[in-house]
């Protein structure tokens, strides 16, 4: 059996003493001989398979936990960690680490801990004391109270451990599902991920992925052609292109590393370590938190038919135009951020005109019901900017769940306790308004623009169907049709209709549209609420 204490010392320690048999070691000695081991851990299984990694365009375990986290900052655990395991060979190849890299550091000063698949020894593939090492990091997360980000690169389940290892990946996912809601969870997929190993960065916050990198699904090409007879590449199967346009599984897709990295930095700095913690206040704000904005009343036409691309609102309203935008390539009709205003983190929902009209569909509800339910979680205020035509018509919309997809964002602002303030951007219609965090729904605080229209419908429509049998008998029915649509719009969807009747707290001048959410954000930082009694509520599925 290999004896890691046997294994080459590095040429940088040629020079280490020579340890007597017949003598009892001093301490020295048994320093020097922990530098000597914990040196040959950290070089890797050997130079070739570093090559190897790197042809692949992939980075290390050891490097990639370089770029994640501050210079110098690392403190590794389980670093002699290996597995017990027996037959298949396995017998004769126990190499420390047991391919993952555990332990914690810091980001911006503020600790995380990581755990890192090293593709270099078994492929990353995970085997008992590999998952064992990454459920002791996961409870350290936990009990520390600190954010943990998970870099997998590993082939699956270690098949010469059978059911064991299959085992490893349960007591995982129970970990994830535990921490969910306590402490914020980043996924990256830097190489494969496939089979019960998609599970564990499925049940995070956030997953990144890396162009060309990244491959993530449950079943692999081969077996789709076997069962189905379709042909097609790990990319285009389980990339970071279908994953971050397609599915919605990945949040985010970079073209490099580095890039990728960073960005996982970024977000950090923007959340809380813990959900009984505010997220980091920005208290170097150079941003006035009354700055007027008065290009907004150039950026949002009038006419509710005419699009616009709603970031610009964004970039004008939150602190010095920085933020981040989760699912960016994902249902494009609503936008989720995260940024600051007034140094507070806020989350924002959006209607994007510029995709569909800004209407809600499928992918459009889950996106936001997921992004709500993490801010949620982890105590971060949420604005929405509200400029919604309804939910999309069609047959494919209502077959494919449009009720119940969009009761998930319904039941995640209803559910939600953190501060909440709403924008009507311009236009708000049926169903759609009080999806959309309406005062209904339990918003603290609606604010609206001058040019808000909250009506059931559109007044085209509105006044088709209750004018229709004076329309049609009309000597000119365009005129007529004309001048109901006229008399709807002057009777129920002026900007102070909705303002009357208690549903919007004030109408506001677009140009003050940052200090008013300043303010009220700031008014509602010590908002706290009572949950009932119970289990938890049944989600829509």
């Amino acid at each position: 059996m290999t004896d890691l204490r046997s294994a080459p010392a590095p040429t940088t320690d040629a020079n280490l003493p020579d340890l007597q048999a017949d003598s009892m070691p001093t301490l020295v000695e048994r320093t020097a001989e922990l530098a000597r081991l914990r040196a040959t851990v950290l070089a890797g299984p050997d130079q070739r398979a570093t090559e190897r990694q790197h042809a692949r365009n992939k980075l290390t375990a050891r490097e990639r936990i370089d770029l994640l986290l501050d210079q110098g900052s690392f403190r590794e655990i389980e670093t002699f960690r290996r597995h017990r395991a027996t037959g298949f060979g396995l017998e004769n190849r126990r190499p420390a680490t047991d391919g993952v890299i555990t332990g914690w550091g810091t980001v911006y000063g503020r600790k995380v801990f990581v755990y890192a698949h090293d593709f270099r020894i078994f492929g990353g593939a995970l085997g008992e004391a590999h998952a064992q090492k990454i459920c002791k990091v996961l409870d350290l997360a936990v009990a520390a109270r600190c954010p943990i980000v998970g870099i997998n690169d590993g082939a699956g389940a270690r098949i010469q451990e059978g059911v064991t290892a299959l085992a490893g990946y349960g007591e995982i996912f129970r970990r994830h599902v535990a921490a969910s809601g306590v402490i914020p969870q980043i996924s990256v997929i830097a190489g494969p991920c496939a089979g019960g190993a998609a599970y564990s960065p499925a049940l995070t916050d956030f997953v990144f992925t890396i162009q060309n990198t990244s491959q993530m699904f449950v079943t692999g090409p081969d077996v789709v052609a076997a069962v189905t007879g379709e042909e097609v590449t790990m990319n285009d199967l389980g990339g970071a292109v279908p994953h971050s346009q397609k599915s919605g599984v990945a949040h985010f897709a970079h073209p490099d590393e580095p890039e990728c990295f960073a960005d996982v930095r970024y977000l950090l700095s923007l959340l809380p370590r813990h959900n009984q913690e505010r997220p980091p206040i920005d208290e170097g704000l150079d941003d006035p938190v009354d700055r007027r904005l008065p290009e907004l009343t150039a950026i949002v036409p009038a006419d509710p038919a005419t699009p616009y691309d709603m970031r610009e609102v964004i970039d004008a309203v939150v602190d010095d135009q920085q933020w981040i935008e989760i699912h960016e390539n994902w249902a494009k009709n609503i936008l989720c951020a995260l940024g600051r205003i007034g140094g507070e983190v806020v989350g924002v929902v959006a209607n994007q005109p510029l995709v569909l009209a800004g209407a809600l569909d499928i992918a459009a509800a889950e996106k936001a019901a997921r992004f709500v339910t993490m801010c949620d979680s982890l105590g971060i205020s949420l604005v929405t900017l509200v400029d919604v035509p309804g939910f999309m018509p069609g047959v494919d919309q209502e077959h494919g769940g449009i009720i119940r997809h969009g009761a998930k964002l319904l039941y995640a602002y209803c559910n939600a306790t953190v501060p909440r303030v709403q924008v009507i951007v311009r236009k708000a219609y049926g169903g759609a308004y009080i999806v959309m965090d309406s005062r209904s729904i339990g918003c603290d605080l609606s604010f609206a623009w001058p040019t808000n229209e909250v009506a059931v419908m559109g007044a085209e429509g509105a006044a088709s169907i209750i004018f229709r049998r004076e329309i049609a008998q009309a000597d000119d029915p365009d005129q007529v049709r004309e001048d109901r649509i006229n008399l709807y719009r002057d009777e129920l969807m002026h900007p102070y209709y909705a303002a009357e009747r208690g549903l919007v707290d004030d109408i506001i001048d677009p140009a003050d549209t940052r200090a008013v959410l300043c303010d009220a954000l700031s008014t509602l930082a010590t908002k706290r609420v009572t949950l009932s009694e119970r289990r938890h509520g049944n989600q829509p599925a």
